[in-house]
């Protein structure tokens, strides 16, 4: 079975991701990406993979993993039936090694915690009185913004950095064993597009980026990433917009046009899809809340 690998889009107003996952089952294939993540299970159960172990999950699971891990959880059969009324919950949280600048994680108060991080590369399931801990902050994280969310991250690490609740999954020579995965075509297509999402980018140029056919591309987008290069794009753009208007001298419609968004309409629909709420609504959300989500 191949890996997929994966990749988010981070907003720009925030240095790593939490995000909910929700449905009637959770849709991820086996994938990989070069973040660590907290995956906790809050709905559902069935079995989890990570590298080379198969084990169960249910509701409470907490698992760390680190980058290149390939991993999937897979619901029990009878979410997958017409007549289930269950639904699948979890809160995911992913950081890039580098996030906190290139030497963070070797400055000797991280020491502890860089231990855990190396374990990590195995994936760790949390147990105990550390994953009760830990599991009360991260159903806070995705309502969450600026230095909450960012020191509610570091009392995860402060909470793990002091903690021996936890076990390994995959076996020591699984890493060992994996050939690094990463080609650069994902650097190039996320790249390109930071680059230029401010004007109008067509799906063919993205698409000579990676050097493949626009069908091609657009079935390979849709599998790796989990969204369609539209989807992306507006997700890229939308982020921005909520970085601009925190200043008051730009009006809403210029931080629209500055971000690539030539048709209001399109534009005040998805802010409104991604953010649940207007422009109009954030920007007052804003001042009367800094650390509005």
């Amino acid at each position: 079975m191949k890996a997929v690998e994966y990749r988010l889009p981070k907003e720009f107003d925030k240095s790593f991701i939490v995000f909910k996952e929700q449905g009637l089952y959770f849709p991820c294939p086996w994938h990989y990406h070069p973040e660590y993540e907290f995956v906790l299970v809050n709905k559902s159960s069935g079995r989890r993979m990570v590298g080379d172990h198969i084990g169960t999950f249910l509701e409470g699971d907490l698992v760390l993993m680190g980058p290149s891990l390939p991993h999937v959880w897979v619901n029990d059969q009878k979410y997958f039936e017409k007549e289930n009324t269950e639904t699948a919950d979890a809160v995911v949280v992913h950081f890039l090694e580098d996030f906190l600048g290139e030497n963070f994680f070797n400055l000797p108060e991280a020491e502890s915690l860089k231990k855990i991080l190396n374990l990590s590369n195995r994936g760790l399931v949390i147990l105990g009185h550390t994953r009760y801990r830990i599991t009360k902050i991260m159903n806070d994280m995705p309502l969450q913004n600026g230095l909450k969310r960012l020191s509610s991250l570091f009392e995860i690490f402060d909470i793990l950095a002091n903690s021996s609740e936890y076990e390994p999954l995959a076996s020591p020579s699984y890493m060992e064993n994996t050939r690094d995965m990463y080609s650069d075509r994902f650097s190039k297509i996320t790249e390109y597009i930071l680059r230029n999402f401010h004007r109008d980018i067509t799906l063919k140029e993205v698409a000579d980026q990676a050097n493949m056919a626009t069908t091609t591309f657009c079935n390979f987008f849709k599998e790796h990433f989990r969204m369609t290069f539209v989807e992306y794009l507006n997700a890229i753009r939308i982020g921005h917009v909520c970085k601009l208007l925190a200043d008051r001298d730009k009006t809403i419609i210029s931080v629209a046009y500055e971000c690539g968004f030539n048709n209001l309409a399109n534009f005040n629909r998805q802010f409104k899809r991604l953010k649940d709420m207007t422009p109009k609504e954030y920007r007052k959300a804003l001042e009367a809340e800094p650390m509005i989500a």
